[in-house]
């Protein structure tokens, strides 16, 4: 039974059989020409018999094995790789299956390679995971034929395992080495200019290019005789909280994504980011009640525990809990603190519901309330209307549009800081809103 179900025939061998056949039928009216197929089809039988000893002589043709992270990062592309080496003798035709995770609905992963013998290749690929949680991976089949093709047979490699889809820390890191290296402009964060003096000294060095002229110390410098300057560094010890709403506000779907898991991706950064800026990093999670409350803090291991906390983040078709909210910081959060709120306000209605409660915090800390722009919204009043029912989308567009901008002037008018943001750019918005606040001595 285990031969059966790892043998298969090819295209080539049916092939050759409907010859055959037609062959036999046009024998019955020709019966001088019987003589032709009956030859063919036991030369047919001898190459399909060489066929499988070629492919079962050795108990182990092909080697193989997938190589998965051992966690993948949401929203990005996380390369999979299968190795494979050829133990036949002579040239072998690889048509591979891999079985992938079903959250991924794709039916199209197949690969077809050619090896020679002892050759060893290793195929990537890419899969981007939408959703947060455990994604199951099954085997990969591996399908060989000889160089005569008649025949195929299977290889599994069993390759059960499990695989959790954390917070996008491949974004996390992107940014913390681009912060490392100076190089934060490239992806569109603004080089702010500090307005002020909110720096402490730290140490005189030796002038490295980039260094600005006016930190020389010319004192230092004559002493050693190379140019020598003082090194400043941002005041210290801030708190940055990031607040997630994780009500029914947050479940819109945006290039696959859902306006939750773009929250958490950017707190997972801005965490990283203000941790790395020498500031605490903190969490909460809430929705008709707060879930999650992780203390500022910025020991080694806290983005650890604020990965580990964003992973098992889930939305809810409920109405989120402000008072609640409210009544939590208060009794938690005694120091000043930013809270970077992620949540996605559609009216001026639904904002002045919880205006009391965010004025309230805005007494004793800096809110920054950072929601997001409907982009579908921005094209459809950006194109030009023909006939009576385009009119109709466009003006209910702008309505909408239009309402998101008042939401900005309504926070803004109460001295509460707005960050209105397409899902994309969220990350990018964020990291810009809090130099900002930084270089202008908000925090």
């Amino acid at each position: 039974m285990k031969l059966v179900r790892s043998l298969f025939l090819t295209h080539r061998f049916f092939q050759a059989a409907i010859g055959l056949v037609i062959l036999f039928i046009i024998s019955f009216v020709l019966p001088y020409t019987l003589w032709l197929p009956k030859v063919l089809f036991f030369c047919l039988l001898v190459i399909v018999v060489t066929d499988f000893i070629l492919l079962y002589r050795v108990k182990k043709g092909i080697y193989g094995i997938r190589f998965t992270p051992d966690k993948l990062s949401n929203g990005d592309d996380n390369e999979i790789r299968i190795y494979l080496e050829n133990y036949y003798v002579f040239k072998v035709k690889l048509t591979i299956f891999d079985e992938i995770p079903h959250q991924f609905q794709r039916r199209d992963l197949e690969f077809q390679i050619t090896l020679i013998p002892g050759e060893k290749r290793t195929i990537p690929y890419f899969l981007r995971p939408v959703k947060r949680g455990s994604y199951s991976f099954g085997a990969v089949n591996t399908l060989v034929s000889s160089p005569l093709g008649f025949l195929s047979r299977r290889f599994s490699f069993s390759q059960d395992k499990l695989v959790p889809v954390y917070p996008s820390f491949m974004q996390m890191r992107k940014y913390e080495l681009l912060a490392i290296s100076n190089r934060l402009t490239e992806t569109g964060i603004k080089k702010i200019r500090r307005i002020g003096h909110n720096q402490e000294f730290e140490l005189i060095k030796e002038y490295v290019s980039g260094d600005d002229f006016r930190t020389i110390n010319w004192k230092a410098t004559s002493r050693r005789s190379r140019l020598m300057v003082n090194h400043f560094q941002d005041e210290r010890s801030q708190q940055i909280y990031s607040l997630i709403d994780k009500g029914r506000v947050m479940q819109m779907p945006f290039n696959g994504l859902s306006l939750l898991d773009y929250a958490i991706n950017a707190s997972l950064v801005i965490s990283n980011i203000a941790i790395r800026k020498s500031d605490k990093a903190g969490l909460i999670t809430f929705q008709d009640k707060v879930n999650t409350i992780l203390p500022a803090n910025r020991l080694s291991n806290q983005m650890n525990n604020i990965l580990e906390s964003l992973y098992n983040q889930k939305t809810a078709y409920v109405e989120s809990d402000y008072s609640n909210l409210h009544t939590i910081i208060k009794r938690k959060i005694s120091q000043r603190s930013l809270l970077l709120l992620f949540t996605n306000f559609e009216t001026v209605f639904a904002l002045q519901r919880q205006l009391p409660y965010l004025l309230s915090l805005s007494r004793q800390h800096l809110v920054v309330v950072i929601f997001f722009e409907n982009t579908e919204l921005s094209e459809i009043t950006s194109r030009s209307a023909n006939g009576l029912k385009e009119i109709y989308h466009k003006t209910i567009a702008e309505r909408l549009y239009m309402e998101k901008k008042l939401i900005v002037k309504e926070l803004l008018k109460h001295g509460i800081q707005a960050l209105l943001t397409p899902p994309e750019n969220l990350t990018v918005n964020t990291i810009n809103k809090y130099l900002e606040l930084k270089a202008r001595n908000l925090i």
